[in-house]
Parts: C-alpha cells; sequence; structure tokens
C-alpha cells in the first residue's frame, strides 16, 4: 500500500511540474509578449509583428541574411548593409528610426536616430543595460569593461583608465612601431626571397593575416608585457570562440541550456579553461617578478597594482575580473584594429591617388629614419584625416 502511495505521489509532483512548466512557457511566449507589444504601441513604437512565438523575428532576420549573403559590391560600393543588416534596411522605412522587433520572447528597440541613441548613451540611470543573454558571449568579452554596467563600469574604468594617457601612449610608439618594421621585413624577406630563385618581383600577401598577428603583437607588448607567441595560444582560442558566439547570436537562448554537456558547450569550455590558463600563467609571471621590477607600467601592471595584496584595503579589482578584462583588450582591441587596417589598406588600393600623397606626406615628415617618433606621426594630418 506504501509503494502505492509513493507512486501517485510522485506522479503529483510530475503533473504539478509540468503544470508550472507550461503555465511558465504560456507566461514567457505568450502572455508577456502581448502585454509589452500593447505597451508599447501606447508609446509610439511600432514593428513587425512577431512571426513565430518561441522565435519572434529571428526567422525573418535569418531569411533577409540568407537572401543578402548573395549580394556582391562593386569596388566603390561601399553599402554593406543588405549584406550585413538587412532587417534594418527593409524595416526602417516601414517603422521608422526607432522601432521595436522581437528577440525570441524578448522586445529589442532599434534606435536609428541620432538624437534618440546621443540620449540613450547619455543616460547614467541605469534603464538601458549591456545585452548579457548570450553565454557565449559573455565567455569570449567576460565581465570586462564592454559588458559591466553601473558602479562595476565605473570600478573597471578608473583602473585601466591610466594606461591609455597620452604620456604612456607616446612611450608605446617605439614598440608599436618596431612591431610594424618587423612585419614589413617579413614581406621584404619574402620578396627577395622570390626574386632569388629568378621569380616574380611581385609577391602577394593576404593582408587580415598579417594585421591579426601584427595587432596582437602589439596589444602582447604594450598591454602585457608579453611575446605574440606566448599570447597566441589566447588569440587562437578567443577566435574560435568569437566564431561559436557570432554563429549563436540570432539562436534563442533556452533557459540552463548553457549548462547540457553538448558538443558545441563542451567546447566552449575547454576553449574558456585555455583562455584563463594561458592568462593566469602571464599573470603568475608578472606576479613572480614584482619584488625585482614592480608591477609594471602597461596595462596588466595597472590591474594587479588595483588587486595588490599588500594595500590592505579592498582590491579594486579581483582576480577573476582582471581575467576577464585582458580577455576583452585581448579580443576587442585586435580585431577592431586589424579591421580598420585591412580597410585602409582597401581604400589605398582603390583610390591610388591618395596613396601617393599620403606616402610624399610620411617621406617629408618622417625623412629617411625607419622608425617614426610620435612627434613625427603627430606631424601627418592627412594620414589623420584619412
Amino acid at each position: 500500500m506504501a509503494s502505492v502511495v509513493g507512486v501517485e505521489w510522485w506522479w503529483m509532483l510530475a503533473a504539478a511540474a509540468l503544470s508550472w512548466w507550461l503555465f511558465d512557457a504560456a507566461v514567457r511566449f505568450a502572455w508577456r509578449p502581448r502585454a509589452l507589444s500593447r505597451h508599447l504601441r501606447a508609446q509610439g513604437l511600432r514593428g513587425p509583428a512577431r512571426s513565430s512565438l518561441f522565435h519572434g523575428n529571428l526567422g525573418d532576420v535569418k531569411r533577409l541574411r540568407a537572401a543578402g549573403g548573395g549580394v556582391t559590391l562593386d569596388v566603390g560600393d561601399h553599402d554593406f548593409t543588405p549584406i550585413a543588416q538587412p532587417q534594418f534596411r527593409e524595416w526602417i522605412p516601414l517603422y521608422g528610426r526607432v522601432f521595436v522587433y522581437w528577440f525570441g520572447a524578448t522586445p529589442d528597440v532599434c534606435v536609428a536616430d541620432l538624437g534618440v541613441a546621443k540620449q540613450v548613451l547619455a543616460d547614467r540611470t541605469g534603464q538601458f543595460p549591456k545585452h548579457r543573454i548570450n553565454a557565449n558571449l559573455m565567455r569570449l568579452l567576460g565581465e570586462g569593461l564592454v559588458m559591466a554596467n553601473g558602479h562595476d563600469w565605473q570600478r573597471h574604468k578608473r583602473v585601466v583608465h591610466p594606461a591609455f594617457n597620452i604620456d604612456k601612449l607616446k612611450m608605446m610608439t617605439a614598440t608599436m612601431a618596431a612591431c610594424a618594421l618587423a612585419m614589413v621585413s617579413g614581406w621584404e624577406a619574402r620578396l627577395a626571397a622570390e626574386q632569388g630563385k629568378g621569380k616574380r618581383q611581385v609577391v602577394e600577401i593576404e593582408l587580415s593575416a598579417q594585421f591579426e598577428e601584427l595587432t596582437a603583437d602589439v596589444i602582447s607588448h604594450t598591454a602585457f608585457g608579453s611575446r605574440y607567441r606566448e599570447g597566441k595560444q589566447v588569440f587562437e582560442a578567443l577566435k574560435e570562440l568569437q566564431f561559436i558566439t557570432f554563429s549563436t547570436l540570432f539562436d534563442v537562448q533556452i533557459p540552463m541550456s548553457r549548462h547540457l554537456p553538448t558538443r558545441k558547450n563542451r567546447r566552449v569550455w575547454r576553449l574558456d579553461r585555455e583562455v584563463r590558463a594561458t592568462l593566469m600563467r602571464i599573470i603568475d609571471t608578472r606576479l613572480a617578478a614584482k619584488d625585482k621590477e614592480g608591477y609594471g607600467n602597461d596595462l596588466l601592471g595597472l590591474m594587479l597594482e588595483a588587486c595588490a595584496p599588500e594595500h590592505g584595503d579592498t582590491p579594486v579589482l579581483s582576480m577573476d575580473e582582471i581575467v576577464d578584462e585582458c580577455k576583452t583588450f585581448f579580443f576587442a582591441g585586435q580585431e577592431t584594429t586589424s579591421h580598420l587596417l585591412t580597410w585602409a589598406m582597401f581604400l589605398l588600393s582603390t583610390h591610388p591617388d591618395w596613396q601617393e600623397r599620403l606616402r610624399d606626406e610620411v617621406v617629408r615628415e618622417c625623412g629617411g629614419r625607419r622608425a617614426p617618433t610620435h612627434d613625427m606621426l603627430n606631424k601627418l594630418k592627412m594620414a589623420s584625416l584619412s
């Protein structure tokens, strides 16, 4: 009799759990979005209707991106919006420069109006926090400046900002120039090798990969006091994490799914462990040498100084936050700068007249010296405008 009662009790618990799950799903995917839609429309915010109960407008976004993937731009056409963000090209004329669309059951507000965008970016009330839904994005960037909010953001900025004052940037010029000259020397060596074999007088170089390595080398030297090969594992792991993250940006994040041991999750966990282990080796090396050389004046040194245990006060940054900040600068600093350099070289290749103007200015201001100084770079007015 007791066993029968026990089975009935478990069936009741299972039925209650299923009822609660169904109720929560109905609230999350039906009632709450409908109520939010009414409130947003009452405030004048329109947008495309949800095409799916669970995916919102993500199906429309994927369809438009698939259509844009076949678009080929002419050399002089820089309108990449139909390829990168075709949904905004289609929806802005229909719903205005501020509209709402649905990321699953979560409303996202697109702000393409400059005045409203300034108001949002200048807001200090905490009403516009960073988007933290994608778990892979959090593993990629961590709790650094890019993803921090409110007082945490201010605390991180207070530690990181001094690393980028003008005096420290002047000191970094020689290091940056040395990294760039090493890259160019490699190009010259390849050309000389081809000429020595009696082959072509021209060598084809895939610049985007070269610039990725250059920016990684500069970051390793100036921010973390190490060489590129010591941080290479970090860059390679973060690059794969980036690929996984961007491939899931338009996927609905199912609650608790990031904890399931799927093949993709296991790969993400392993990459995250690799990044942290490599960063901790760099940090431990710096800590071991602090008695002789101090913490250093680069970004890593400033962060370690902020959490130094000998201060006696509560550390401004924890060790986990330092690791996350390192991840932020390893990733964000490399990607943005390498893409900027690649784009600049593309534009110069399609505008040879500007190549000549900039080359003349560099020769005039820098003379025959191989490594430009900070003062020389300041005189490159045409280069800074371009």
